[in-house]
């Protein structure tokens, strides 16, 4: 297993659409952040799903050290 790479040591503010999944980088190696493209293929970690449960905006990890994954919990103020 990789250890994840920190995309941004913010998070991301994302408007979200109420029942909609999306589909959290877990990894750090995307190129469509905060969210999945693939690119954790052969890294041994895989995407955290979100269900949107209101339209609303939401902040995304962009540390990948969250303990509220795949929401920013603040634990890029400590990196």
């Amino acid at each position: 297993m990789t250890d994840p790479i920190p995309a941004q040591k913010e998070p991301y503010k994302v408007q979200v659409e109420a029942g909609k999944k999306y589909f959290w980088c877990a990894c750090g190696r995307s190129q469509t952040q905060p969210f999945c493209d693939g690119s954790h293929s052969g890294t041994g970690i895989t995407p955290v799903m979100y269900e949107a449960p209101a339209a609303k905006d939401v902040f995304f990890c962009g540390c990948k050290a969250s303990g509220n994954q795949p929401l920013c919990d603040g634990s890029h103020a400590k990196l």
